[in-house]
């Protein structure tokens, strides 16, 4: 991918549309500049739209933002991935990171905590939060999963975009 905006760009929140309602997110530009712009920039370029959140993990996490919904696949907006700064702690449910499949994997994956997952820290991007919907981020925690935590029913995000309040 090409095209990564200018550092000055920083929209505060980005907005999930998704088939179970809107979640909005709050962005820690101040801690994560690079994994912020790369969300913030999938998002705006609609990356993110029409794409499952493919694995649901109850008491834990929903996760998306692979659109083959495989858990394999996507990019980011720096190339296949990116190191991602793994400065702050995963506390509490709605903390938003970026999924990974070990260090420096970042991508264009991401999970959305629906509890305390303290287990998690140091091991992935946290760059921002619910700032809103949280009642839908826990309603999608609920949807029944197959034996590999896939939602037995479609859970999408039908378009994401940033915001600046």
């Amino acid at each position: 991918m090409t095209g990564i905006p200018d550092k000055s760009w920083q929209p505060p929140y980005v907005t999930l549309e998704t088939t179970m309602g809107d979640i909005t997110i709050e962005l820690y530009w101040k801690h994560a500049p690079n994994t912020c712009r790369n969300f913030a920039e999938l998002a705006r370029r609609g990356y993110y739209n029409n794409v499952k959140f493919h694995r649901i993990i109850p008491d834990f996490m929903i996760q998306g933002g692979d659109p083959t919904a495989t858990g394999r696949g996507g990019a980011s907006i720096y190339g296949k991935t990116f190191l991602g700064k793994l400065v702050m702690l995963a506390r509490g449910a709605g903390v938003l990171s970026m999924a990974n499949s070990g260090p420096d994997t970042n991508g264009s994956q991401f999970f959305i905590t629906l509890s305390p997952t303290q287990w998690l820290d140091g091991k992935h991007a946290v760059f921002g939060r619910v700032h809103s919907g949280m009642t839908v981020v826990h309603r999608m925690g609920r949807v029944p999963t197959d034996n590999n935590d896939h939602p037995l029913e479609d859970v999408k995000i039908v378009r994401a975009y940033v915001r600046t309040k």
